[in-house]
């Protein structure tokens, strides 16, 4: 009788090692299947520091912040766009560069600027399209640019914006029309800066890099931008499905995310904000930048 009560309970515990075994098991697998759907709230700070030989002496430190599609709508709530306003103003910027997408078509981006949070930059908040604020009709692009201006916002399409800054120096902001929705004109605004001006050249979609570092400034110089701006690809959003599902196609890899030097320039790819096609990301975490910039 005593082997059998031996015997019974050592089988209980045995039972209960199994099931304690699957629910780790059962857990794990869970926690994966939801690392997709959390990873689009674990938003990142990325910090970088740069120097430059064109920022005018008397700017000192400059403060850049740059966001990039947000992509407001069913899957990023006007909730999470205050939260968003709320990080950048904590950011202290002197320079806010908005990258494009903010909304899934030109009639939401407009409403996405008309809703848009108060927010508290020192010298200018600066705009491009990407390919879903210009969606038809083609009139919605004059409304939504006067929808900008009236949120405080500069809208940059095909133009250059000079900003007075420091003790009187100038600075510009340059940007383009979207590449693929839009009618870029890249040479056009390359001309109105020289290579000794001290440019931040945004624009949505990083396909325009190669043309953009072989295009050349009034002065008939190229390298006529010290910082280059870029969004679009989400980093790919969902690794390693990112291309199969539309992101970044048409880009090069190495263009795909993250910070590059070429022909002396810094330029930033970066992983957006909000999510697109599906409410997911997978090692492609959201992301905003402060970049701060130094006269060398």
């Amino acid at each position: 009788m005593a082997y059998n009560a031996r015997h019974g309970h050592g089988a209980k515990i045995r039972s209960k090692g199994k099931m304690i075994a699957i629910i780790i098991v059962v857990a794990a697998l869970l926690a994966v299947l939801a690392i997709p759907f959390i990873e689009p709230f674990l938003l990142e700070v990325d910090s970088r520091a740069l120097v430059s030989s064109d920022l005018p002496g008397d700017v000192g430190t400059l403060r850049i912040v740059y966001v990039s599609d947000i992509h407001r709508g069913p899957f990023y709530s006007q909730s999470r766009v205050r939260q968003l306003c709320s990080r950048i103003n904590d950011l202290r910027p002197d320079l806010l560069i908005l990258g494009g997408d903010y909304a899934e078509d030109s009639d939401h981006a407009i409403d996405f600027f008309r809703n848009l949070p108060d927010l508290h930059v020192t010298y200018a908040v600066c705009a491009v399209m990407g390919e879903t604020d210009r969606t038809l009709p083609e009139s919605n692009l004059s409304v939504l640019k006067t929808t900008m201006y009236t949120a405080g916002v500069t809208p940059v399409v095909n133009e250059v914006v000079p900003i007075r800054i420091g003790g009187g120096s100038t600075i510009y902001v340059a940007g383009i029309d979207d590449v693929t929705a839009g009618s870029p004109a890249l040479q056009q605004v390359a001309a109105q800066v020289r290579q000794d001006d001290y440019v931040i050249f945004a624009s949505h979609s990083p396909a325009v890099i190669q043309d953009s570092l072989r295009a050349s400034g009034s002065d008939g110089k190229r390298g006529w931008y010290d910082l280059g701006l870029f969004g679009h690809t989400h980093g790919g959003q969902i690794w390693p499905l990112g291309k199969a599902l539309g992101f970044g196609q048409n880009i090069p890899d190495r263009y795909m995310s993250g910070w590059k030097q070429e022909n002396k320039i810094d330029m930033l790819i970066s992983r957006g904000v909000g999510t697109s096609v599906v409410p997911m990301r997978l090692m492609s975490k959201p992301q905003i930048h402060l970049i701060t910039v130094k006269c060398k």
